[in-house]
């Protein structure tokens, strides 16, 4: 019988790309987490050693305070400059090998202040690790300053003018992270106003443990340039019509929305309704610490659940350079590396 061949799928991992929503303890390799934690007498549940990746459940405060937990417990093996230093250089690294360009990971300096001297130290170090980490690998790095829900709305314009402050440093955009359900966006809007005076991109979390109202306040309240996952805006097709309007970016999660029970499997992440209704779409990880798949593992299963062609997935990438705060000579090269992507020759493969 005469063989027949097919063209293999393009590499994702050399598809260049930009790297939108990667929250900053979550982006810590897993042995790096057991190494420190032997290191520093921390113990970790079987759910971080054994069980690892966790088995979450969010969608009630129960399994969202059970997540929080585990993500508490990360954080607490972070102990010293080194230790922040050493988790934004290995991030850099796994970012280079999955083709990223350009990084943008948030943090709430708020949860490290009190280790390391205060909020303005606590970003003065962040910052001076990702030039570090920038630098020995060539993936660009931005600072996203995120307040958190849970805490008092004037604590989040704390944050807001400090991260004001460092423009001119690497930060570049303010988020709104933790449980929806604990803190209203409308709350957060004096915050948003201040970064955005300050010429920051606004990208609060939105539509992800909350419907489309969620998303709403997000889009109208604090104006949103990009909104952190923002899936369940499918619900109501004028919302979504009004973010395609608006050229506002979706940062869509598929694993995390499928470990945090958002969604049932990844084929019910609506990444393929998203993107035909014509909004821009910036696929990432949030966590992998606790979801166990990078960013590569994204585009894969865009690929693999929702038959997302080597042209679509070059036009997410483009998409999530756009969103991005990246310097223009590094949007262009990117974008111009994804063309060559795209323009590769494919290998045949054997049927």
């Amino acid at each position: 019988m005469e063989a027949r061949f097919r063209p293999a799928p393009r590499d994702l991992a050399a598809l260049p790309k930009a790297h939108l929503h990667l929250h900053f303890t979550g982006s810590m390799r897993h042995s790096t987490l057991v190494e420190l934690a032997a290191e520093r007498g921390v113990h970790l549940p079987d759910a971080l050693v054994d069980d690892w990746p966790p088995h979450l459940q969010a969608t009630d405060e129960r399994g969202w305070f059970r997540f929080q937990r585990l993500y508490d417990i990360a954080r607490s093996v972070l102990q010293t400059p080194d230790d922040l230093r050493r988790l934004l250089r290995e991030t850099a690294e796994d970012e280079a090998a999955e083709g990223s360009g350009w990084l943008e990971i948030q943090v709430d300096p708020s949860g490290y202040a009190a280790r390391f001297g205060g909020l303005t130290p606590t970003v003065e170090l962040v910052l001076d690790a990702a030039r570090e980490a920038e630098a020995a690998t060539g993936v660009g790095i931005g600072l996203v300053i995120a307040a958190n829900r849970t805490r008092h709305p004037l604590d989040a314009k704390a944050l807001a003018r400090l991260a004001v402050r460092y423009t001119d440093r690497g930060v570049v955009g303010f988020g709104l992270s933790n449980d929806e359900r604990r803190g209203r966006a409308y709350d957060f809007e004096g915050a948003f106003r201040i970064a955005r005076r300050g010429g920051l991109l606004a990208a609060p979390h939105g539509g992800e443990l909350l419907g489309p109202q969620s998303v709403r306040e997000c889009l109208e309240t604090l104006e949103a340039d990009r909104i952190g996952h923002g899936v369940r805006a499918v619900e109501d097709r004028r919302l979504l019509e009004r973010i395609v309007d608006r050229g506002v970016t979706l940062e869509v999660c598929p694993a995390s929305n499928v470990g945090l029970g958002v969604a049932r499997t990844a084929a019910d992440v609506p990444v393929r309704d998203l993107f035909e209704a014509g909004a821009r779409l910036a696929l990432g990880a949030d966590d992998p610490l606790l979801f166990g798949s990078r960013l590569v593992r994204q585009y894969e299963l865009a690929r693999s659940n929702h038959g997302f062609t080597d042209a679509e997935l070059a036009e997410l990438a483009r998409q999530s350079i756009r969103g991005s705060a990246a310097p223009e000579a590094v949007r262009k090269r990117l974008l111009a590396d994804i063309d060559a992507w795209l323009a590769s020759p494919q290998a045949d493969v054997g049927t």
